[in-house]
């Protein structure tokens, strides 16, 4: 019995630790992101997608504090994420936005570090809030509460998520324009098409991760060569042909993204005519999926 209280205990302890280093780190991001803001897109006349976008042009029409905006108009969107995602996702993103919003409040008066120079201007500050909300993303929480009513609006209507963040953002950047004029709704697009990329290179690291499904006429010495000389495992499936209703194998196979152009020569040299898809993979978990060496 005292045993199982001590594992008990010290995993609570451990849960505790997880919790704890994820706050922080979303604290980190949202403080990084709002010095972007305040340091390098603000006072260019260059703003950001989404609801810290709408904010930064009620900041600049009604003269509020820019952080009061942002925490104010993503009261909505942090209860659609609580309805719809999870308590925890709204209780990280809760933490993350009042981090971004006391951000802006505490850095309002940094130094700018880039002036004039627009494409400087739109590149330094994508990277910069890209990072911040990426390390948010990555750790559960959520710095902008657009993404969530994207997801909503996903359920109810024939589109995508992308397409409806897309559409929404560009009712975004149309409000922008009666601020910044067109040339800051332009800088403002290509600042946060830059901050996206950032977030989804944050999210999955640069060495991601990618799935092969192959189907060929050897599988047999395909697998085996994938083994020998890529490290990597690899699973078969049945698969039948739809037209010729031929019984194939398909291989199934994870490889690091630097492994790629190594697995295509592979794959070109065993089969040419090999029927091959690849597949962006977000996460790979468990068994012994590790970098090997490449022979």
């Amino acid at each position: 019995m005292k045993r199982g209280n001590y594992m008990h205990s010290r995993k609570k302890r451990s849960n505790k630790l997880k919790v704890a280093s994820k706050v922080i780190l979303i604290i980190i991001g949202a403080l990084i992101a709002a010095y972007g803001l305040e340091a390098v897109l603000i006072p260019n006349n260059v703003s950001d997608g989404g609801v810290t976008g709408l904010s930064i042009v009620g900041s600049q029409l009604f003269g509020l504090p820019l952080g009061v905006l942002i925490g104010i108009i993503n009261i909505p969107f942090v209860w659609l994420g609580y309805k719809q995602i999870g308590k925890s996702f709204a209780f990280y993103s809760v933490i993350g936005i009042a981090s971004l919003a006391v951000g802006t409040v505490l850095m309002h008066h940094v130094p700018t570090i880039i002036e004039g120079d627009t494409l400087l201007v739109t590149v330094v500050g994508g990277i910069i809030i890209g990072f911040g909300m990426g390390l948010a993303l990555r750790n559960g929480g959520a710095l902008d509460g657009i993404d969530m009513l994207a997801v909503l609006l996903s359920r109810k209507l024939p589109f995508g998520t992308s397409d409806l963040i897309l559409f929404l953002n560009t009712f975004v950047f149309i409000v922008v324009s009666t601020v910044f004029g067109l040339q800051g709704a332009i800088l403002s697009a290509i600042a946060y098409f830059i901050a996206s990329k950032v977030i989804h290179i944050v999210e999955e690291g640069l060495s991601g991760s990618k799935t092969f499904k192959i189907i060929t006429k050897q599988p047999e010495l395909m697998v085996e060569t994938i083994r020998d000389r890529l490290g990597r495992g690899a699973t078969y499936n049945d698969a039948y042909g739809g037209y010729s209703n031929e019984l194939f194998k398909e291989i199934t196979c994870v490889i690091n993204r630097l492994e790629e152009s190594k697995m295509k020569e592979i794959i070109y040299e065993i089969d040419k005519n090999a029927f091959v898809t690849v597949y962006d993979v977000a996460e790979v978990k468990g068994g012994s999926f590790r970098k090997q060496d490449i022979h």
